[in-house]
């Protein structure tokens, strides 16, 4: 259990950078932590298994991807033809094998948008993005890896800096990259060429509203107001499917000692920290996703189509 709660602490703190990673991190802390119980019937397994997937569920509220992977790999195990002789082993043994199939297919997920995200991006552009996310720093990778000369603007993202993650990523494979003060970004909007504008992001509600980083609406907002084109690069285990049942997405609010933590002790000092915001469908112009490129309003229906297919295969495994 300690194991599990370090990374849940990690995930909490944002010592884990992005949602897919989150994702990938949490569920494989969920299997291994199962695999380590000793226990010798299934009703106390259950209880194990609840309190992990909500311990893992809640490190970070904003972000669907890792709450939907649990629920997926639990739909998937298939319980009710175990062998009943043996089930604590066959259900920690079909936890394992689901948990490495959905990891994998996470991957393969990532792989999948940053080839289709990289076709957007033509010979001699520029690109903007916002914050930190590994689906959309692929999309740059596969772009330069197909022989596209390109750069990138990013902003520096505060209070935690994640955009310094993104220069980092980015110079490694040899783009040039500008780096800017997220205040900004209008002013690089109005007075430089940008082409493309693609972000990550944390959700996606039934309506299509796209919740990320603070200052994202931000930078929707000035890429409609300068006609540039803005689009989000997701796997679609980001969509919050209780959104369709009328359930708000939380906005974490964090520490104001990420903003500062040598602050006056003044009790006229308020310091607020919303961590995401929402961006609504009507400034994006495409979700760049795992099945293709399409409007933010069709989420609900392909996702319920991909999720339905998978939780089948999940269920054949052997």
């Amino acid at each position: 259990m300690e194991d599990l709660k370090r990374v849940v602490d990690d995930i909490h703190k944002i010592k884990i950078q992005g949602a897919t990673n989150i994702a990938m991190t949490g569920i494989k802390a969920f299997s291994d932590y199962i695999q380590s119980v000793s226990i010798d019937n299934l009703k106390t397994l259950k209880k194990e298994i609840e309190k992990a997937q909500s311990l893992l569920s809640n490190a970070r509220p904003t972000e669907p991807g890792l709450v939907n992977g649990l629920r997926h790999v639990i739909q998937g195990l298939n319980i009710e033809n175990l062998d009943e002789k043996n089930v604590v082993n066959s259900v920690k043994h079909r936890i394992q094998i689901v948990s490495s199939y959905y990891i994998q297919m996470i991957k393969e997920a990532k792989e999948v948008i940053g080839e289709i995200g990289a076709r957007r991006i033509e010979d001699g552009s520029t690109i903007m993005t916002h914050c930190h996310s590994s689906v959309v720093s692929n999309i740059f990778s596969t772009a330069k890896k197909m022989g596209k000369d390109f750069q990138v603007i990013c902003t520096e993202t505060r209070p935690k800096y994640q955009g310094k993650i993104t220069v980092s990523e980015l110079l490694e494979n040899g783009i040039p990259t500008t780096l800017i003060v997220d205040s900004a970004m209008r002013w690089i909007l109005k007075h430089k060429t940008v082409d493309l504008i693609i972000t990550g992001c944390d959700s996606i509600t039934s309506e299509g509203t796209i919740v990320n980083k603070i200052g994202s609406r931000l930078l929707a907002l000035a890429a409609h107001e300068m006609d540039v084109p803005f689009y989000v690069a997701t796997p679609l285990i980001k969509y919050a499917p209780n959104t369709s049942l009328g359930y708000l997405i939380e906005i974490e609010k964090r520490s104001p000692d990420e903003i500062w933590h040598d602050r006056p002790n003044d009790k006229n000092l308020t310091i607020l920290n919303p961590a995401f915001e929402t961006i609504s469908r009507e400034y994006i112009d495409g979700l760049i996703t795992n099945v293709g490129v399409f409007p933010p309003t069709l989420i609900f229906h392909i996702y319920e189509n991909h999720i339905s297919n998978i939780i089948k295969k999940l269920r054949k495994l052997e």
